[in-house]
């Protein structure tokens, strides 16, 4: 009996303790956006304007933070491997929007075309494609799959 007691006493402890901004473990942060294809002419014109692309059903692959020093670099933003480590592939939907868990830190991210690894945004520091996931915080991040494209 003493023991029971004991047990509930402590569990009620434990549920009065805590405010729910001590509860900042439990919330969740990742990426959220949309994979968008786009192709043809993107020139400029007053007779035809710029399509905005359409969403994409593909895999989005999230790297360690990748370095172009990391990236076997095949022609332009295509790559043929990484040297980092591969941290999720999250499928996105028939209108290409995705939605993952990461964990906070700096990823790279990439879409692949046939067996290459394919991303066209750089930093100042020629990291590829990087992304920030903050703690408790969900980043928009959308992917333009512009390989397709003329500028």
């Amino acid at each position: 009996m003493k023991t029971i007691l004991s047990l509930s006493t402590m569990m009620a402890f434990l549920l009065t303790s805590f405010s729910p901004v001590d509860v900042d473990f439990c919330r969740k942060q990742g990426i959220k956006g949309n994979v968008t294809l786009v192709t043809g002419n993107q020139m400029p014109s007053p007779d035809a304007p710029r399509s905005g692309g359409t969403g994409m059903k593909t895999i989005l692959y999230v790297y360690e933070l990748t370095n172009m020093s990391q990236a076997d670099q095949d022609q332009g933003a295509f790559y043929k491997s990484l040297s980092t480590r591969l941290v999720k592939e999250i499928e996105t939907d028939e209108n290409g929007y995705f939605k993952a868990k990461l964990k906070p830190g700096w990823y790279s991210l990439f879409v692949k075309k046939g067996n290459l690894f394919y991303s066209n945004i750089f930093d100042e520091k020629s990291n590829i494609h990087p992304v920030e996931v903050k703690k408790g915080e969900w980043k928009e991040e959308n992917f333009k799959a512009d390989y397709g494209a003329t500028y």
